[in-house]
Protein backbone atom coordinates (compact mmCIF):
# COMPACT_ATOMS: atom_id res chain seq x y z
CA UNK A 1 0.00 0.00 0.00
CA UNK A 2 1.20 3.23 -1.11
CA UNK A 3 2.02 5.88 2.35
CA UNK A 4 0.18 9.20 1.85
CA UNK A 5 1.52 12.33 1.76
CA UNK A 6 -0.25 13.82 5.35
CA UNK A 7 -0.41 18.22 5.02
CA UNK A 8 1.01 19.11 8.78
CA UNK A 9 -1.14 22.37 9.66
CA UNK A 10 0.59 24.87 11.82
CA UNK A 11 -0.40 28.21 12.99
CA UNK A 12 0.34 31.22 11.41
CA UNK A 13 2.80 32.45 14.21
CA UNK A 14 4.24 28.90 14.83
CA UNK A 15 7.72 27.33 13.05
CA UNK A 16 6.32 23.97 14.18
CA UNK A 17 3.12 22.06 15.43
CA UNK A 18 2.71 21.08 19.04
CA UNK A 19 -0.79 19.19 20.05
CA UNK A 20 -2.40 16.84 22.65
CA UNK A 21 -4.76 14.00 20.65
CA UNK A 22 -7.48 12.27 22.68
CA UNK A 23 -8.75 10.71 20.04
CA UNK A 24 -6.77 7.10 18.72
CA UNK A 25 -8.24 7.56 15.16
CA UNK A 26 -6.28 10.79 14.60
CA UNK A 27 -4.45 10.57 11.44
CA UNK A 28 -5.59 6.71 11.53
CA UNK A 29 -3.52 6.35 8.18
CA UNK A 30 -0.46 5.04 6.69
CA UNK A 31 1.32 8.40 5.54
CA UNK A 32 4.27 10.02 5.89
CA UNK A 33 4.98 13.78 5.71
CA UNK A 34 8.47 16.16 5.27
CA UNK A 35 8.45 17.38 9.01
CA UNK A 36 10.40 15.37 11.90
CA UNK A 37 7.61 13.52 14.19
CA UNK A 38 8.32 13.24 18.07
CA UNK A 39 5.29 11.20 19.58
CA UNK A 40 4.88 10.60 23.40
CA UNK A 41 2.15 7.87 24.57
CA UNK A 42 0.62 8.41 27.67
CA UNK A 43 -2.47 5.85 27.00
CA UNK A 44 -2.86 3.77 24.40
CA UNK A 45 -1.61 1.07 23.16
CA UNK A 46 -1.47 -1.69 19.89
CA UNK A 47 0.67 -2.03 16.84
CA UNK A 48 2.93 0.29 14.93
CA UNK A 49 4.31 0.34 11.90
CA UNK A 50 7.58 2.06 11.15
CA UNK A 51 8.77 2.05 7.33
CA UNK A 52 8.91 -1.59 7.51
CA UNK A 53 9.11 -2.65 11.50
CA UNK A 54 5.92 -3.72 12.92
CA UNK A 55 5.68 -3.81 16.65
CA UNK A 56 4.22 -2.93 19.79
CA UNK A 57 3.29 0.64 21.18
CA UNK A 58 2.39 1.13 25.22
CA UNK A 59 1.95 3.68 27.59
CA UNK A 60 5.00 5.38 27.82
CA UNK A 61 6.85 4.99 24.52
CA UNK A 62 8.42 8.02 22.58
CA UNK A 63 9.30 8.08 19.50
CA UNK A 64 11.38 10.34 16.99
CA UNK A 65 10.14 9.69 13.22
CA UNK A 66 12.25 11.07 10.28
CA UNK A 67 11.30 13.20 7.85
CA UNK A 68 9.25 10.98 4.85
CA UNK A 69 9.50 7.95 6.89
CA UNK A 70 6.01 6.20 6.35
CA UNK A 71 4.33 5.25 9.60
CA UNK A 72 1.13 4.68 11.18
CA UNK A 73 -0.25 3.40 14.64
CA UNK A 74 -3.29 0.98 15.17
CA UNK A 75 -4.88 0.98 18.57
CA UNK A 76 -6.35 -2.05 20.16
CA UNK A 77 -9.77 -1.98 20.50
CA UNK A 78 -11.28 -2.71 23.81
CA UNK A 79 -13.01 -6.53 23.95
CA UNK A 80 -16.46 -5.59 24.59
CA UNK A 81 -17.09 -1.98 23.29
CA UNK A 82 -15.24 -2.97 19.80
CA UNK A 83 -13.69 0.67 20.06
CA UNK A 84 -10.49 1.72 20.26
CA UNK A 85 -9.22 2.28 23.78
CA UNK A 86 -8.74 5.28 25.43
CA UNK A 87 -5.65 7.88 24.30
CA UNK A 88 -3.87 10.84 25.54
CA UNK A 89 -0.77 11.40 22.83
CA UNK A 90 1.27 14.35 22.77
CA UNK A 91 2.81 14.96 19.36
CA UNK A 92 5.20 17.81 17.54
CA UNK A 93 5.85 18.00 14.36
CA UNK A 94 8.74 20.39 12.84
CA UNK A 95 11.01 20.60 10.08
CA UNK A 96 15.16 19.60 10.72
CA UNK A 97 16.47 23.18 9.79
CA UNK A 98 13.06 24.79 11.72
CA UNK A 99 15.83 27.05 13.55
CA UNK A 100 17.82 27.76 9.95
CA UNK A 101 20.41 26.23 8.07
CA UNK A 102 23.56 26.54 10.18
CA UNK A 103 21.76 25.61 13.63
CA UNK A 104 22.56 21.80 13.14
CA UNK A 105 25.56 22.52 11.98
CA UNK A 106 27.36 24.15 15.09
CA UNK A 107 29.80 21.90 16.95
CA UNK A 108 27.34 22.68 20.19
CA UNK A 109 24.66 20.75 18.14
CA UNK A 110 26.37 17.90 17.31
CA UNK A 111 24.57 15.53 19.81
CA UNK A 112 20.85 16.81 18.15
CA UNK A 113 22.61 16.40 14.46
CA UNK A 114 23.07 13.19 15.41
CA UNK A 115 20.00 11.97 16.55
CA UNK A 116 17.97 13.32 13.80
CA UNK A 117 19.87 11.30 11.51
CA UNK A 118 18.92 8.68 13.06
CA UNK A 119 15.57 9.35 13.14
CA UNK A 120 15.54 8.85 9.51
CA UNK A 121 15.29 4.86 10.61
CA UNK A 122 12.75 6.09 13.42
CA UNK A 123 13.72 5.34 17.51
CA UNK A 124 12.43 4.63 20.26
CA UNK A 125 13.74 5.77 23.69
CA UNK A 126 14.34 2.90 25.49
CA UNK A 127 17.31 3.40 28.41
CA UNK A 128 16.33 7.40 29.27
CA UNK A 129 15.11 10.17 31.22
CA UNK A 130 11.27 9.21 29.95
CA UNK A 131 9.81 10.81 32.61
CA UNK A 132 11.92 14.26 32.06
CA UNK A 133 11.26 13.71 28.37
CA UNK A 134 7.53 13.90 28.82
CA UNK A 135 7.37 16.59 31.23
CA UNK A 136 9.25 18.74 28.87
CA UNK A 137 6.71 18.07 25.97
CA UNK A 138 4.17 18.65 28.25
CA UNK A 139 5.69 22.17 29.02
CA UNK A 140 6.26 22.56 25.40
CA UNK A 141 2.26 22.00 25.20
CA UNK A 142 1.43 24.66 27.30
CA UNK A 143 4.43 27.39 26.08
CA UNK A 144 4.07 29.57 23.24
CA UNK A 145 7.02 31.88 21.46
CA UNK A 146 10.96 31.52 22.22
CA UNK A 147 10.38 29.58 25.36
CA UNK A 148 8.59 26.64 22.98
CA UNK A 149 11.84 26.77 20.85
CA UNK A 150 13.83 25.86 24.24
CA UNK A 151 11.51 22.92 25.51
CA UNK A 152 11.85 21.46 21.52
CA UNK A 153 15.60 21.37 22.26
CA UNK A 154 16.07 20.51 25.47
CA UNK A 155 13.73 17.31 24.48
CA UNK A 156 16.03 16.74 21.65
CA UNK A 157 19.62 17.11 23.64
CA UNK A 158 17.32 14.66 26.30
CA UNK A 159 16.43 12.25 23.69
CA UNK A 160 20.20 12.83 22.19
CA UNK A 161 21.56 12.13 25.82
CA UNK A 162 19.84 8.47 26.24
CA UNK A 163 21.95 5.27 26.58
CA UNK A 164 20.02 3.20 24.38
CA UNK A 165 17.35 4.12 21.72
CA UNK A 166 16.12 1.36 19.40
CA UNK A 167 16.37 2.08 15.84
CA UNK A 168 13.26 0.62 13.97
CA UNK A 169 13.19 0.53 10.40
CA UNK A 170 15.77 -1.86 8.26
CA UNK A 171 18.97 -0.13 7.05
CA UNK A 172 17.56 -1.36 3.70
CA UNK A 173 14.25 0.16 3.74
CA UNK A 174 15.61 3.67 5.04
CA UNK A 175 18.55 4.30 3.14
CA UNK A 176 20.28 7.64 4.03
CA UNK A 177 23.53 8.31 2.27
CA UNK A 178 24.80 10.64 4.84
CA UNK A 179 24.10 8.59 7.27
CA UNK A 180 27.38 6.57 6.75
CA UNK A 181 31.06 7.79 6.97
CA UNK A 182 32.61 8.91 3.85
CA UNK A 183 35.45 6.94 1.90
CA UNK A 184 36.25 3.51 2.66
CA UNK A 185 32.89 2.73 4.43
CA UNK A 186 31.12 5.07 2.03
CA UNK A 187 32.15 2.87 -0.75
CA UNK A 188 31.43 -0.30 0.88
CA UNK A 189 27.75 0.26 1.08
CA UNK A 190 27.17 1.98 -2.03
CA UNK A 191 29.05 -0.86 -3.70
CA UNK A 192 26.62 -3.52 -2.15
CA UNK A 193 23.01 -1.43 -3.13
CA UNK A 194 23.88 -1.37 -6.54
CA UNK A 195 25.08 -4.99 -5.70
CA UNK A 196 23.05 -6.79 -3.21
CA UNK A 197 20.99 -8.80 -6.24
CA UNK A 198 24.09 -10.78 -7.26
CA UNK A 199 26.56 -12.73 -5.24
CA UNK A 200 29.01 -10.67 -3.54
CA UNK A 201 32.02 -12.70 -2.65
CA UNK A 202 34.16 -11.60 0.05
CA UNK A 203 36.80 -10.74 -2.28
CA UNK A 204 34.87 -8.84 -4.52
CA UNK A 205 33.77 -6.66 -1.19
CA UNK A 206 37.60 -6.62 0.06
CA UNK A 207 38.43 -4.87 -3.28
CA UNK A 208 36.34 -2.17 -3.12
CA UNK A 209 37.33 -1.30 0.26
CA UNK A 210 40.93 -1.62 -0.96
CA UNK A 211 42.07 -3.89 2.44
CA UNK A 212 42.62 -8.00 2.24
CA UNK A 213 39.94 -9.98 3.22
CA UNK A 214 40.87 -11.22 6.76
CA UNK A 215 41.26 -7.39 7.35
CA UNK A 216 37.90 -6.37 5.39
CA UNK A 217 35.81 -8.80 8.46
CA UNK A 218 37.44 -7.14 11.41
CA UNK A 219 37.10 -3.73 9.89
CA UNK A 220 33.15 -3.89 9.04
CA UNK A 221 32.30 -5.44 11.93
CA UNK A 222 34.42 -2.81 13.94
CA UNK A 223 32.80 0.00 12.27
CA UNK A 224 28.89 -1.37 12.39
CA UNK A 225 29.26 -3.67 15.00
CA UNK A 226 27.71 -6.73 12.25
CA UNK A 227 29.06 -9.42 9.94
CA UNK A 228 29.16 -8.35 6.84
CA UNK A 229 27.09 -11.00 5.98
CA UNK A 230 24.30 -9.96 8.35
CA UNK A 231 24.53 -6.40 6.68
CA UNK A 232 24.35 -7.68 3.25
CA UNK A 233 20.92 -9.83 4.51
CA UNK A 234 19.51 -6.92 5.87
CA UNK A 235 19.71 -4.77 2.87
CA UNK A 236 18.02 -7.91 1.17
CA UNK A 237 15.12 -8.01 2.96
CA UNK A 238 14.44 -4.30 3.31
CA UNK A 239 13.74 -4.38 0.01
CA UNK A 240 11.42 -7.47 -0.01
CA UNK A 241 9.65 -5.48 2.89
CA UNK A 242 9.28 -2.60 0.74
CA UNK A 243 8.14 -4.51 -2.02
CA UNK A 244 5.63 -6.34 0.11
CA UNK A 245 4.44 -3.21 0.89
CA UNK A 246 3.53 -2.03 -2.39
CA UNK A 247 1.95 -5.14 -3.27
CA UNK A 248 2.73 -5.20 -6.92
CA UNK A 249 4.55 -8.41 -7.13
CA UNK A 250 3.66 -12.07 -5.86
CA UNK A 251 5.76 -13.47 -3.22
CA UNK A 252 8.06 -15.27 -5.12
CA UNK A 253 8.82 -12.36 -7.55
CA UNK A 254 9.66 -10.70 -4.35
CA UNK A 255 11.62 -13.62 -3.19
CA UNK A 256 14.27 -13.59 -6.46
CA UNK A 257 13.85 -9.67 -7.26
CA UNK A 258 15.83 -9.04 -3.21
CA UNK A 259 18.57 -11.24 -4.24
CA UNK A 260 17.54 -14.64 -2.48
CA UNK A 261 18.32 -17.04 -5.15
CA UNK A 262 15.65 -19.69 -3.37
CA UNK A 263 12.17 -19.21 -1.77
CA UNK A 264 13.02 -21.73 1.06
CA UNK A 265 16.31 -19.54 2.19
CA UNK A 266 14.02 -16.19 1.81
CA UNK A 267 11.84 -17.03 3.88
CA UNK A 268 14.04 -18.44 6.65
CA UNK A 269 16.13 -14.97 6.37
CA UNK A 270 12.75 -12.91 6.46
CA UNK A 271 11.40 -14.40 9.19
CA UNK A 272 14.80 -14.43 11.47
CA UNK A 273 14.74 -10.50 10.93
CA UNK A 274 11.63 -9.51 10.93
CA UNK A 275 9.67 -12.30 13.24
CA UNK A 276 6.67 -12.47 10.48
CA UNK A 277 6.67 -14.72 7.65
CA UNK A 278 6.79 -12.87 4.06
CA UNK A 279 3.02 -13.56 3.50
CA UNK A 280 2.13 -12.51 7.31
CA UNK A 281 3.60 -9.41 6.82
CA UNK A 282 2.24 -8.09 3.97
CA UNK A 283 -1.10 -9.14 5.37
CA UNK A 284 -0.41 -6.61 8.25
CA UNK A 285 0.46 -3.86 5.88
CA UNK A 286 -2.61 -4.49 3.96
CA UNK A 287 -4.99 -3.57 6.62
CA UNK A 288 -2.89 -0.19 7.48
Amino acid sequence: MKPQLLKVSMGPAQSFSVRQDFQPVMNNKWHYHPEVELIHFNKGFGTQFIGDSITCFEPGDILLIGPNLPHYWKFEETILEDVPEEADIRVAHFSENFLGNLFLNLPENKAIKDILEKSKRGIRVINGDRKKISELMGLMLGSSGTERIIYLIQTLLEIARCSHIDVLSSLGFAYNKEEVERDRINDIYEYTYANFRNKINLEEISDIARISPNSFCRYFKSRTQKTYSQFLMEIKVGQACRLLIDNKMNIKQVCYESGFNNFASFHKCFKSITGKSPLNYQREYATV
